[in-house]
This record gives C-alpha cells, structure tokens and sequence, in this order.
C-alpha cells in the first residue's frame, strides 16, 4: 500500500511496524497490530523580555497488540531497535495468554480499511533556530505590553514548533503512515489599574508556520483582551440569556461528542443514551465530519485502527445521527466502526442558513452575559448537569456594558442543546471542533 508522505522517517517506520507483526505470527499470535512513532519539537517561552525556558522534544515509541484468539496483550517501549521490538512482542504474547477472553477483540473489520491514503498537506516544516524563536516570543510579548501602561506585567509568551511522524500496521494487510506539523505563538498578559488586576491570553496555531497570525498581532490581541477586563463587577444570582465566545463553544459541543462516543454508549455512562434518531438540538443546526480538510488540525486519511475516514453528517437539522465509534465500541453495541478510534477529525458546527455576523449576535443576545473565561470541571457526563466558574461581560440591549467576573453558571447540558437560540459567524479553526459564538437562551447565573 503506498503512503501519502513516504520521508525516511515513515521508511524506518514501516520497516519497524513491519517486523513487530513478523514477531508475533512467529509467536503464534492469530492476529496483530503495531504502531511507531518518532516526534521532534522546540518550545521556547520569555517573560517581560527574558527567556525563561528554552526546551527541545525528541520522543520515539511503539505500542503492539497480540491477539490469540479472543485474547489480547499489548506492550509498548520506547527503544526502537531491533532486540526491544522483538522484546516488546514477546512480552505482549505473554500478557495475552493470562487475559480473559473478550468476545469483542480484534481487528477492525477488512472492508473497513482504508485503501487510499490521500496526502491531507499535514506536514510544513519550520526552520526555526532557538535564537530566532526567542526573537518571535520577544516581539509578540513586547506588542502587547505596548498597547497600554496599564499593562505592566506578564505571564509571558511562546512560540512552540513540533513535527510528528507515525506508522500503523496490522496482520490483515494495512501498512501506512504519515507525517504532520504544528506550530504555534501565545501570549499572556497582566493588566493593572490601582488593586485591580486582570490576565487575558491569545494564540494562534497551525500546521503551515504561513498560516499563524502575526506575532505582534498575537501580543496586541491578549493585550486588549486583558484591558477589556479592567473594571469587572460581579452580578445578582438571576436566570439569564448566556454567550459562549467562539473559543469557549468548542467545549459545549466536545461534551456532546463524548457523550455519543462508544464508550459511554456501551457502558451507560452518558446522559444522551440511545440519542441516535433524537431531536437534541434545534431544528436550525448541523453538525458534519470533514476528516480530509487539507491542513485542518484534527484531519487524519485513517483512524488509529487504519479504518478509512470519511465525510459524516453527524447531526442533520438537530437529530442525532449515529455514534463516534472504533470497532471494539462497535462490536459492543452491535454496530460497525465509524472510522472514529482515537476521536473525531474535524467537527464542523454551522447553522442551516449560516450563523450571525457579530453586530447581529450581540443584538440577539440582547441583555445578558458573554462568557470568555470558564473555570473548574463542574461537567457530570453522566446527568449532564453543568456548573462552572465563569467571566466575562454582561450586555445590555446588544452592547457589551462592562467586565463580569466571579460568577458561576449553572444548567443541564441537554435543556441547554434544546435552547441554543442562535450560533455566530465567527467560526474559531483552531482546534478539532470548528463552531462560532454560541448563544442559549437561558441558563442560571450566579453571583452575589
């Protein structure tokens, strides 16, 4: 099978995958898969001018899993060389004969293995000396520190550049691999007026150094977003329309996924059960897999099993279409792999007749809290209950009046599906979870 990116790297890398699987059908296995890996990076982080850390990355791994049967052992190491992958294969074949059976082990299924892999434009190098890294830190810091006086101090800025290269193979004839980058810039800023004292943060990430924003425009943002915060005042508890900045609205909908994953499907665990066929959000939204997004941040050509990614409506005008499956999931619950073993590959969340422009959003809103800060873990997965430390902004007849801090809200995450009233333009793309602002109609805000 020919790879999408076939550097030395991925080379050395079949060569190892290939000879684990060798391994294990000389120890009898009846089935088996390996995955290696090496991964290389430079992170460097300076504080009000000075380098604070400078730290290079260079790790190598390689996980094998046996099957004898029904039984299954897995080994890993961190030593790529010939007598530690033989050593690792043996001590997966001996963990396999101690397990219980488990009727649901195995390989994924032949016809769902990826048979193309399309080059995704995943992997951009970036010659990037320590030195000139440092500049990058020191230029984005120094931009945000001049936007205002009052902003004299910081918790500092990085600049952070890391490639990967993996292979996965297995004994039913899969064998690729591929190799990916990512780079980043961030910053985080102190402002200060008399005893109040605010922080705010920004960043930019991407897999083609090209596409990160400016340094200084990192700084200037995280500079402006920690003066906005100047000032803030905590609100009465009250019942209340409730922002999420495009930013913070990846993390509703990443409860969501974990909810439809196999995994709280087939254990009971989650407070969507059986939701496949159900109404849960309205009518308006949509949500659609798009694993092959060139340069997208979550794309992959195939999942951890090698099953072949593809183009999913996820959610088709509020109903649930299915579930975030791997094979073994699939198998508890009597389905077929999604392609989904190791997560979803760029969620993209839209409104049916797109979403609204900001001027548009706020007015919507109209009186209530924006949150751009949340705090605490306060998510059971199990109930969907929601409670967690907040700030932000209140609004006032679709303006933003001043800075809101200190406040908690507080709902039940499937009411809060039911009340997004409205999801805005201004889609974030740094991340797997691709949405804009998202506006609920109501939740509990507590304050004072």
């Amino acid at each position: 099978m020919q790879t999408a990116a076939t550097p030395s790297a991925i080379g050395q890398l079949q060569d190892i995958t290939s000879l684990a699987l060798a391994q294990a059908r000389r120890h009898g296995a009846s089935a088996a898969e390996a995955d290696a890996s090496v991964s290389q990076g430079l992170s460097v982080s300076v504080r009000l001018g000075e380098v604070d850390t400078v730290e290079y990355q260079r790790d190598r791994g390689l996980g094998v899993t046996v099957y004898f049967g029904k039984r299954k052992g897995s080994a890993s190491t961190a030593d790529l060389g010939t007598a530690a992958v033989r050593e690792t294969v043996e001590k997966a074949c001996a963990i396999a004969r101690y397990t219980a059976e488990d009727p649901h082990a195995g390989l994924i299924e032949p016809e769902a293995m990826a048979r193309e892999i399309p080059d995704l434009d995943l992997d951009h190098a970036w010659d990037l000396p320590p030195e000139r890294a440092i500049e990058l830190a020191r230029e984005c810091e120094a931009a945000g520190l001049a936007v205002d006086a009052r902003l004299a101090n910081s918790e500092g800025a990085s600049v952070s550049s890391q490639r990967h290269s993996g292979v996965y193979g297995n004994s039913i004839g899969f064998l690729a691999g591929f190799s990916s980058s990512s780079h980043s810039v961030s910053c985080s800023l102190i402002a200060q007026a008399g005893d109040d004292m605010q922080r705010d943060y920004w960043y930019s990430v991407a897999r083609d150094p090209q596409d990160l924003q400016a340094v200084a425009a990192v700084g200037r943002i995280a500079g402006e977003r920690a003066l906005a915060r100047l000032g803030a005042r905590r609100l009465t508890t009250r019942k209340a329309p409730v922002a999420f900045a495009a930013d913070l609205a990846r993390g509703l909908f990443g409860h969501f996924v974990g909810a439809i994953s196999g995994p709280s499907q087939y254990r009971k665990s989650s407070f969507l059960l059986n939701a496949a066929g159900e109404q849960v959000f309205p009518a308006f939204l949509q949500m659609q897999e798009r694993p092959h997004i060139l340069k997208g941040l979550a794309s992959s050509p195939f999942d951890q099993e090698g099953a072949a990614t593809r183009d999913r409506d996820l959610v088709s005008d509020g109903v649930v279409g299915g579930y975030v499956l791997s094979s073994y999931s699939a198998r508890r619950l009597g389905l077929k792999t999604t392609g989904n073993a190791g997560g979803l590959h760029n969620l993209l969340v839209s409104a049916r007749d797109g979403g609204l422009e900001w001027p548009a959003f706020l007015r919507r809103l109209g009186t209530g809290v924006l949150v751009t800060e949340l705090m605490g873990q306060g998510v059971n997965g199990v109930t969907g209950d929601y409670s967690r430390g907040a700030s932000g902004f209140w609004v006032e007849n679709g303006a933003i009046a001043y800075p809101v801090h200190e406040i908690t809200i507080a709902g039940n995450l499937k009411a809060m599906y039911r009340d997004i009233a409205a999801l805005g333009a201004d889609v974030d793309t740094r991340g797997g979870i691709r949405v804009g602002s998202v506006l609920l109609s109501e939740m509990t805000v507590a304050g004072e």
